[in-house]
């Protein structure tokens, strides 16, 4: 059954919202694919904070007209699932690290910061560490002298303490 007006105006304002806060839209074909494995591919975006419904992709059009993601319209042919997010990386990631898994899923094309990017465009940005992983290994970089110092220091004390022990 076909959604009449105005459930199409709802998924458009929802899909309107949904584009305005984010960076990266990816889309990729799913024909075929077993709902388990979709059920799966859901609940890993989730946890990516990722946005990824199956939409009509008339309604997408209308969603991302006039935005910086309006380019991507001419790739929205055919069974699609969009995922949307806010985190550069994310969007990409789920899709494409599920693609590698699932044959069935074939990542078709995305956009980032307004420019259209083909699926070897958004292996790239699959690629990059996602902001958490980048912040832990900042985080590493700069406790370690921190860290080495604290290590120095105790092991000062302890020499100390056992001359004086010694003494």
């Amino acid at each position: 059954m076909g959604l009449n007006l105005s459930d199409k105006k709802a998924v458009v304002a929802e899909v309107s919202a949904q584009v305005a806060k984010a960076q990266t839209i990816v889309v990729a074909e799913y024909r075929g694919i077993e709902v388990g494995d979709l059920t799966t591919l859901r609940k890993n975006a989730r946890e990516s904070g990722v946005y990824l419904r199956v939409l009509k992709n008339t309604l997408v059009r209308r969603a991302v007209a006039d935005t910086a993601f309006a380019g991507l319209a001419e790739q929205m042919t055919g069974p699609l699932i969009y995922g949307i997010s806010e985190d550069p990386v994310a969007a990409a990631k789920v899709l494409y690290d599920f693609s590698k898994k699932n044959d069935k899923l074939v990542v078709k094309a995305g956009s980032y910061a307004g420019n259209v990017m083909d699926k070897a465009g958004v292996q790239a940005l699959a690629s990059i560490p996602s902001r958490e992983e980048l912040l832990s290994k900042l985080l590493g970089v700069m406790l370690a002298p921190v860290s080495g110092l604290a290590c120095t220091l105790a092991a000062l004390a302890k020499k100390r303490e056992e001359e004086g022990a010694a003494a």
